[in-house]
């Protein structure tokens, strides 16, 4: 139900923007969060935006970089990620759920991978 994608290859210093389409969920009902997971690493929080017109919040690392927005009409949700670092590099997920709170989200996209390298 949820399907990212956007990511790819970029040099260091460059952007790129995710983008996080549903098909069945309406986004209005649901916060929107982005994830990430390099390999070896622990899946990790990036950003999450909330139910309408509800909260944002980021990640500290991620902070003045990157920026969340929803297009309600379009039923996307976007992570446009700016000044990107080789630490960036990992596989990027968008999930669902009531409230950027919960601790589990109900519904988790494939995932879309970004790699960043010179």
């Amino acid at each position: 139900q949820l399907v990212e994608s956007g990511g790819g290859l970029v040099e260091p210093g460059g952007s790129l923007r995710l983008s996080c389409a549903t098909s069945g969920l309406t986004w209005d009902y649901y916060a929107v969060g982005w994830f990430r997971q390099a390999p070896g690493k622990e899946r990790e929080g990036v950003s999450c935006i909330g139910r309408s017109r509800g909260s944002i919040n980021y990640a500290e690392f991620v902070r003045g970089r990157f920026t969340i927005s929803r297009d309600a009409d379009k039923n996307v949700v976007y992570l446009q990620m700016n000044d990107l670092t080789p630490e960036d590099t990992a596989v990027y997920y968008c999930a669902a759920s009531t409230w950027c709170s919960n601790r589990e989200f109900d519904f988790w996209g494939q995932g879309t991978q970004v790699t960043v390298s010179s």
